[in-house]
């Protein structure tokens, strides 16, 4: 491989998306996490107690679509929240074989303790970044969640 063509290759990886992506929400998850360390909670646990409290009980897989995280990513994430008692996990209402998590009581007071924290970095991210740009941002994140990357023939648009 001549110098010019890893020149190239380089070039190429400094516009990488993934990674882009990735140190973006690295970077936003800290400024999150910092705001919320008095909660004791992160960022990711305040995520799953908002959608159980928005969505009520669900399965693990459930949440793990939902967050768009993998299962064991997740279990991990939730086992501090079980032990603390901020949820738990029962039997479906619907089918007592399947297990779902709940938020408890203790969970809806830490959720409900944790909302001023969150209105601080969304503040805190929406000083900086400014109102439009971060709302624009969210549509297009959501655009990337929602895309179907399978279905791309690999060529650009």
């Amino acid at each position: 491989m001549s110098v010019e063509d890893v020149s190239a290759g380089q070039a190429r990886l400094s516009e990488c998306n993934c990674l882009a992506i990735r140190q973006a929400a690295r970077h936003v998850t800290q400024l999150y996490d910092q705001l919320f360390a008095p909660t004791g909670l992160r960022a990711t646990q305040f995520a799953i107690l908002s959608r159980l409290r928005r969505q009520g009980p669900m399965t693990i897989n459930a949440l793990a679509a939902l967050l768009v995280m993998d299962r064991t990513t997740l279990g991990r994430n939730i086992l501090p929240l079980q032990r603390d008692g901020l949820i738990e996990v029962v039997s479906s209402d619907a089918d007592r074989r399947r297990r779902e998590l709940r938020l408890t009581d203790a969970g809806l007071a830490k959720h409900t303790a944790a909302l001023e924290s969150w209105s601080m970095a969304q503040q805190r991210f929406e000083d900086v970044f400014g109102n439009n740009r971060a709302a624009a941002l969210r549509g297009l994140l959501r655009e990337v969640v929602a895309a179907d990357f399978s279905a791309a023939s690999g060529k650009g648009a």
